[in-house]
């Protein structure tokens, strides 16, 4: 179910509210993201959400941003033992180790994957033939094959807090797959799928 908000617009409950997820909701979540750095950005964002809000990681996220270099890999895979110790100390992050080293690690496996066709081609080729065309958030998965299998070839290639639900997040976030209420303003807008 979609709730109008007072600009007439057709948003999911979980959109319809906070100012802060609405603009994300309408200009960001679902649109395509075909380049290196953001997927990379992506991908950690998502790990570092598993078991929070997305409104949490969202209204970190330029604290994020300064604190890993932009989400440079280049930057990033420099990172030594005492720049995760600086980062534990961050209050502005999610101060998690794991997900820190995660981080760290995630971008040592973004730039070696630059040999073998990159991030980009890997994290797109999981997309599958059709998307879920749900009217109300029940018929929203949370994982699915694709997920399963992005989720499996990430962690071969030395990918850290990848799983399968979270990856099946990303694939909604950056445009793999279409999620979006089929009364939604939003439905079709990622010119990946028809609405």
């Amino acid at each position: 179910m979609t709730v109008v908000g007072t600009d007439g617009l057709a948003r999911p409950a979980w959109a319809s509210v906070d100012p802060l997820l609405m603009d994300y909701y309408d200009t960001e979540w679902g649109m395509p993201i075909r380049d290196e750095r953001g997927l990379y950005e992506r991908i950690c964002l998502e790990g570092f959400q598993a078991g929070l809000s997305w409104a949490t990681i969202l209204r970190k996220r330029p604290n994020f941003r300064a604190a890993f270099a932009g989400f440079d890999p280049d930057v990033v895979a420099t990172f030594t033992d005492d720049d995760v110790e600086r980062l534990l100390g961050d209050a502005g992050i999610i101060r998690h180790r794991g997900k820190i080293q995660a981080t760290i690690t995630n971008a040592r496996a973004t730039i070696a994957l630059r040999e073998d066709g990159g991030l980009v081609d890997l994290v797109w080729s999981f997309q599958p033939a059709d998307t879920p065309r749900p009217h109300d958030h029940s018929q929203v998965p949370t994982v699915s094959d694709e997920s399963k299998a992005l989720s499996k070839a990430l962690r071969k290639k030395g990918f850290a807090f990848v799983g399968p639900t979270t990856m099946y997040a990303l694939m909604e976030a950056v445009g793999i797959v279409d999620t979006h209420l089929l009364a939604s303003h939003r439905r079709g807008s990622s010119g990946v799928w028809p609405a």
